[in-house]
This record gives structure tokens, sequence and C-alpha cells, in this order.
């Protein structure tokens, strides 16, 4: 199943429907059950922290447009959960998925995990996930709609969004609704859209690098996981050094994010780290070998026509060497 995934299924959005019907977490988490445990715990629904008791009563009884979304990274610790490998786990990690090489870290690993609860009409608009991870997103109650698309050079941004040249900055409309009302139509229409509804008991594969919209059709709860599979190793390794300044998720002390999680997989998986930085440096001489050629073909042109140019309006045209 592992190989299955790592072979076929790394950069595929899919919905397995069974994995989640064995935990106890969907046996036995409804709203009246986490507000009998967890009522007065603090939980953070986008810019504040309230009581589960108060969002509760909040996600009831909203008219807004645009409601707000729980969605908390450190629910393990507040509710004191099992997870994982761990006795009387509430869940786990679905087995295809494989290894997360960003277990690695251990407990200098980036965020990854979340609980989300929301109303109907709450969501989250346009993203791709932090640090080039591929995510897994399980439905405990209720059903979200998601709208996906893949990032390549043949695929632009979604209709709607817009992205700065160095992909840090992502502008889009303001709420949910309004995207859906103005490009929802022209986005269904765009080369590589993918669209389906998640139900109660099903989990979603989100691959390295895709765009995703989700809204909740009813109220929800889900738990969410951000993980490296060994296929998307160099996608994370190329983001960690190509992009610092777009890094999310690590604690403060972990200064060198990519420095750091070079040595954890030297340590511990170094025939990994190997292929990955070998197919890394393909890439980059792939890189190199166009633009020399670029460069080369340019300069061999002796009346420039090929050159780059530039103008405004009726102006001489300039030439960019």
């Amino acid at each position: 199943m592992v190989r299955e995934f790592s072979d076929d299924w790394t950069n595929k959005p899919f919905i397995l429907t069974a994995p989640v019907r064995e935990w106890p977490a969907y046996r036995d988490w409804s709203t009246k059950d986490l507000l009998r445990k967890y009522g007065q715990v603090k939980f953070r629904a986008e810019a504040v922290d309230w009581p589960l008791k108060t969002y509760v009563d909040y996600m009831n009884n909203n008219q807004d447009e645009s409601p707000l979304y729980l969605f908390d990274h450190a629910f393990v610790e507040k509710m004191k959960l099992p997870i994982g490998e761990e006795p009387k786990a509430e869940y786990w990690t679905p087995a295809c998925f494989g290894e997360d090489l960003f277990a690695a870290l251990g407990p200098q690993r980036p965020e990854s995990k979340w609980l989300i609860i929301g109303p109907t009409r709450s969501g989250s608009t346009f993203h791709k996930d932090p640090n080039a991870t591929s995510a897994w997103n399980a439905v405990l109650r209720g059903s979200k709609y998601w709208i996906m698309f893949p990032t390549s050079p043949s695929h632009q941004p979604p209709p709607g969004v817009f992205v700065s040249d160095d992909q840090s900055e992502v502008t889009s409309p303001l709420s949910i609704a309004e995207w859906l009302l103005g490009f929802h139509a022209e986005a269904r229409r765009t080369p590589g859209c993918i669209e389906g509804v998640c139900k109660e008991g099903e989990v979603l594969h989100v691959p390295s690098g895709w765009w995703h919209l989700v809204v909740n059709l009813s109220p929800s709860i889900a738990v969410t996981q951000n993980f490296v599979p060994k296929a998307h190793l160099v996608n994370v390794l190329a983001f960690l050094k190509d992009k610092p300044d777009q890094i999310s998720g690590f604690r403060s002390d972990v200064r060198t994010p990519y420095e750091t999680f070079l040595e954890k997989m030297k340590e511990l998986h170094p025939r990994f780290l190997q292929e990955a930085l070998a197919e890394m440096e393909r890439v980059n001489q792939g890189k190199k070998r166009k633009w020399d050629q670029l460069v080369r073909g340019n300069e061999e042109n002796g009346d420039g026509s090929s050159g780059f140019r530039f103008g405004f309006g009726d102006e001489r045209e300039e030439e960019v060497p």
C-alpha cells in the first residue's frame, strides 16, 4: 500500500473511505462529547482564543458570511490526547501515507497537526500547505467541499488568485463567498481543476504544492496533518533552502531549518537524503544549461533580433542586453 502511494499517488488528490472509521475519535468526537470534556479549554479561532463552549455557542448561532474558523495546532497537548502509536490512541495516520520524514526533526519539527471545527460556510481561502508539505484532512463530523489546482509551469494560479513572482504574496477576494460568486464557474472550466466533497468518516489527500479552497457544507469537526513523503523530499528541501523567508511553523530557536533538517536526515535517512540532493543538483544543472543556451544564442545573433525588448506606446524600443 505504501509503495503504491509512493509510486502512483503522491501527486494526486484522492479520498479514502475506510481508515477514519477505525478511529476512536470518529466514534466519540461529537460536539456534545467534546463540550463535556473540553468545554472550558481555550482553542484558537483565527485571531482569538475562546473556550470551546464559547466557540460552539457562536458556531450554532452566527449568521456571518465568513464565520470564524477554529483552527488549533496545539490541540493534542491541550486535550492530552494519545495519538499515533501511543496506547489507546484517539487517531493515527492512515498507513498508506507511509513515513513522515519531518518526524526526523523530533521536537524541532514545525507545526503539523490541527483540530478544525466550524459551522456551515466557514473554511479556508486558496492557499498551499506550508513548507511544500503534503497533507491529509480527515472529517469526523459534517462534510467539506474542496476545489484544487496543481502547480506547474503549464498551470496558472486559480482564477481570482494573484501571486507575486516569488510566490511570497497571494492576493484573492476577501471571502470564500465572494470567490464562489465571482470565479467558481470559471474555475470549474479551468484545466487541472479537481473538485469533490469529503464526507463524514473520509480522509482527503492534498499533494505538495497544490492550491486548495475548502468550505464546510455543514457544521464539521476534522483533524489534519502535514507530512513529508519520500517522493516529495526534494520539494521540501528545495523550499527550505531557496525560500527561507517563506518558511513557517518552526519554533524560534530553530534558526536554520534547512541545515537542521539536513543534519537529521544524514543521521536517520542518509540514502533518502543522498538521492534527494542528487535530484536537486540535476534540476539545478538543467536550469543552468537552459540559461547558458539562451545567453549564448543571443550573443551569436549578430543583429540582436532575438534580444528581449520593452517599450512604451510609440516610443523607440530599447533592447535589453
